[in-house]
């Protein structure tokens, strides 16, 4: 069995945002991280770089997920270097329309639903005979509690979130028995990420008077319930859903 310590953690849309915390705290907890980003490379080159500052070990790989010829070279140079993926943190994010129903289009509904699920099949069947194979395996797909709680105009990215929340449990009921574990991260707001830029200052004050933690999330939060999920600590949690919000909204 291959644990998380010493393990390779494959982060997608790891740049910047709650990637790039995820990338820092897995590197800092002993693993070998991936920083995968699709056009920063300078932003992608200071995660590793800080990682490497702090002792730890990180590559940037260029790749566009929703493409699977970028996605085999992204995994065959990882393979080349450290072996196969152990863990899998899916957060790159497709952009996608805000606006209502009514003035949507297929094109941008159907649209970012299908690139989102293209995204995660891809990525996910590239990372799966290796964990396959060692009999371990930790995946966990970022998501947002829109996929449950609606919020104006955001129809496009609530939809998919929602798709991506099912496949993700299908996942785990298929691949327990192989000793690979699926879960969710549903963020609320955060802090210092392209959504959270998105809010203006009222609505921003607004979630906060709504949230009992008095603050919106920050992507280091996130980043904490993600390894948690990676680590070897995680043996018997899977097709779960961590909503780190600060209490915006309970189930």
């Amino acid at each position: 069995m291959t644990g998380a310590t010493g393990g390779v953690a494959l982060v997608t849309g790891a740049s910047s945002g709650i990637g790039a915390a995820t990338a820092r705290l897995l590197a800092a907890r002993g693993m070998r991280v991936v920083v995968n980003y699709l056009r920063n490379t300078k932003a992608a080159e200071e995660v590793v770089a800080d990682i490497e500052a702090a002792g730890g070990q990180a590559m940037a790989v260029q790749a566009d997920v929703r493409e699977p010829a970028a996605i085999e070279g992204m995994i065959e140079r990882v393979q080349a270097a450290w072996g196969g993926i152990d863990v899998l943190v899916h957060n790159a994010l497709i952009p996608y329309a805000v606006k209502s129903f009514q003035d949507m289009t297929w094109e941008e509904l159907g649209g970012k639903i299908d690139a989102e699920m293209h995204a995660a099949f891809a990525v996910t069947k590239a990372v799966l005979p290796a964990m396959s194979e060692q009999g371990w395996g930790r995946i966990i797909y970022i998501s947002t509690g829109l996929s449950r709680r609606p919020r104006q105009g955001m129809i496009a990215l609530g939809a998919a979130k929602a798709a991506l929340e099912q496949f993700a449990r299908y996942l785990a009921q298929e691949l327990g028995p192989q000793g690979i574990t699926v879960n969710i991260v549903a963020a609320g707001p955060v802090e210092d990420t392209r959504m959270g830029s998105a809010l203006d200052e009222k609505i921003k004050q607004r979630q906060v008077a709504l949230t009992p933690m008095g603050r919106l999330a920050r992507p280091t939060d996130v980043a904490q319930a993600v390894a948690f999920y990676a680590g070897e600590d995680n043996a018997f949690m899977t097709g779960t859903t961590a909503a780190v919000n600060g209490g915006m909204s309970m189930d």
